[in-house]
């Protein structure tokens, strides 16, 4: 898959909603019903850290939930996109990127998010083909202000920030022309996740997907 392609695809992915849920998963037994909670409150774009031991059983449980998309995220090298395309998902989100990554992205046709932090990372990114971006760590990287003088020189690439993103700062993001959703955690708290509450995590999802962008 060409970079190009890649990033049409996760351009779309992208668009179908404000927050993308970004996922740390102890225990992939709540993987699907954890997933249907978030489809159901209107967020069916998921991203399944692998950081954890369980995270590819939770993508291989996520993968079978009707009207879900699942990826990984974390990938770190050929590794992860060889076991993460293997569990089901369908498309990547990396922190970084590394000549390594880009390759075995492409080679095993799995759409990347790549991640960037500067204007040189960005442009690295750009040359390669990538216009769709992860904008990592948003928050610590200079925020929605960074990602706003970014727009003018740099207008070809789409982001979606992630990291330190909550509900609290969303609109801040949501609101720049050059971001098309952000990542969050804070729509699947641990505490809920554990407690089964699934309940809460339909709603939080709701008030999520409702962001105006």
């Amino acid at each position: 898959m060409t970079p190009h392609a890649a990033s049409e695809i996760t351009e779309a992915l992208c668009r179908k909603v404000p927050v993308i849920p970004v996922l740390v998963i102890e225990d992939a037994a709540l993987a699907r019903p954890l997933a249907e909670a978030l489809v159901a409150g209107g967020l069916p774009v998921l991203e399944v850290t692998l950081r954890t031991p369980a995270a590819l059983d939770a993508i291989r449980e996520m993968a079978g939930v009707e009207g879900g998309v699942v990826g990984a995220g974390t990938l770190l090298t050929p590794a992860d996109v060889e076991a993460a395309t293997a569990a089901g998902a369908r498309f990547g989100v990396s922190p970084g990127s590394t000549p390594a990554l880009l390759d075995a992205a492409r080679a095993g046709d799995l759409p990347l998010l790549p991640g960037a932090a500067t204007a040189s990372e960005a442009m690295a990114l750009l040359e390669k083909g990538y216009s769709v971006q992860k904008f990592f760590p948003a928050e610590t990287a200079g925020g929605a202000a960074a990602l706003k003088a970014l727009a003018s020189p740099l207008p070809q690439i789409r982001f979606c920030p992630t990291g330190g993103v909550s509900l609290a700062n969303a609109a801040s993001y949501l609101g720049l022309p050059n971001v098309l959703c952000v990542g969050g955690s804070w729509v699947a708290p641990k505490e809920k996740v554990a407690a089964g509450d699934w309940d809460a995590i339909v709603a939080l999802a709701r008030e999520a997907a409702a962001l105006p962008r």
